[in-house]
């Protein structure tokens, strides 16, 4: 029989852990000029809450309650915007307190903060129109660009792509209204739960499909035009991460591609830096791209292999792994 919780505990000295714990929690305060007692941070729980019932809204025929009668579906409407919006503006308010450090105990700046957060949720539930719209341009091009789609209520309810591709909607609308850390919280939420990991802050046009999806990366800066179709294992990062003159990594600037209109980019590519995929192009599966290329382009690995200078990054990768001190010169 295993041993019950208090014959574990009645051999351990708990205080001691406890206090062992607190110093080393001190320390980390400390360490980040922070108080012992730092603002509360927005719940991923509560976040995640709300993700829910704002999709309810949104969609309340397939993602609402089952039995939701015709006449009543405003009213469920409504109702599942007041308890979403109020539940956000109380997260909205423990960010913008969190973001300003201000104090638990100065009354004028919990009310300055209290305005700015009932101004940013009256702006976002003004957005919920349009990225409904935009929704339901993702779905389209998913039931449009996949020949396994049997219904646009397949794709809605069944694609990890589409429930990803609603997370970042919504955080990018509350990204770009200024609390990055709620924003970033519901698009972790989506990459926990399907594996695509889109950032808040990507640009990210009508008619967005990712295709099975897990593996796909998405970075900060990058931005995504019309129509355009990704499969799994795609990312779509940095080149390089520059350092200021102390050696700390700049943060905010554009590293990421660029994917004009109409373009596919199929499983496996690697695509980055600060380049452009011109429109309608098709980048074939694992190609490792860090070039601009032209509307039009019909990017292959093999393409890439016969490039010289890529042939000669290959001969010297594979001259090194078998021990060669020098890579070999090419003819």
């Amino acid at each position: 029989m295993p041993e019950s919780l208090n014959e574990v505990t009645s051999s351990l000295d708990i205080s001691k852990i406890v206090a062992q714990l607190r110093a080393v929690r001190l320390t980390s305060l400390e360490s980040r000029n922070r108080r012992e007692k730092p603002p509360k941070l927005p719940s991923r729980k509560v976040l995640g809450s709300i993700v829910d019932g704002l999709g309810a809204a949104l969609f309340p025929n397939r993602l609402g309650m089952p039995d939701i009668k015709d006449d009543g579906i405003d009213y469920f409407v409504g109702h599942a915007l007041d308890v979403a919006l109020r539940d956000l503006l109380a997260q909205v308010k423990l960010e913008l307190h969190f973001a300003s450090d201000l104090n638990a105990e100065d009354g004028n700046a919990l009310t300055a903060s209290g305005t700015s957060a009932k101004e940013i949720v009256r702006q976002f539930a003004e957005s919920l129109p349009a990225i409904r719209m935009l929704l339901d341009s993702d779905i389209r091009a998913a039931y449009e660009g996949d020949p396994a789609a049997r219904s646009v209520d397949e794709v809605l309810v069944c694609y990890p792509g589409i429930t990803a591709i609603t997370h970042y909607r919504l955080a990018h609308v509350l990204h770009k209204l200024g609390v990055p850390l709620i924003a970033r919280i519901i698009s972790e939420i989506a990459h926990s739960s399907t594996g695509i990991d889109i950032h808040p802050g990507a640009q990210i046009d009508e008619s967005f499909f990712i295709d099975h999806g897990t593996g796909v990366v998405i970075g900060e800066t990058t931005i995504i035009g019309k129509h355009v179709r990704i499969y799994q294992a795609v990312t779509l990062g940095a080149k390089r991460f520059p350092t200021d003159e102390n050696g700390a990594l700049i943060k905010g600037n554009e590293r990421h591609p660029i994917v004009e209109d109409d373009v596919v980019i199929y499983a496996g590519a690697t695509i980055l830096g600060r380049i452009t995929i011109g429109h309608g192009s098709a980048i074939g599966g694992n190609v490792w791209l860090t070039h601009t290329v032209p509307p039009g382009s019909n990017i292959t690995q093999a393409q890439m292999l016969s490039n010289p200078v890529h042939q000669a990054q290959l001969a010297a990768t594979t001259n090194l792994s078998n021990g060669s001190k020098e890579p070999k010169q090419q003819s």
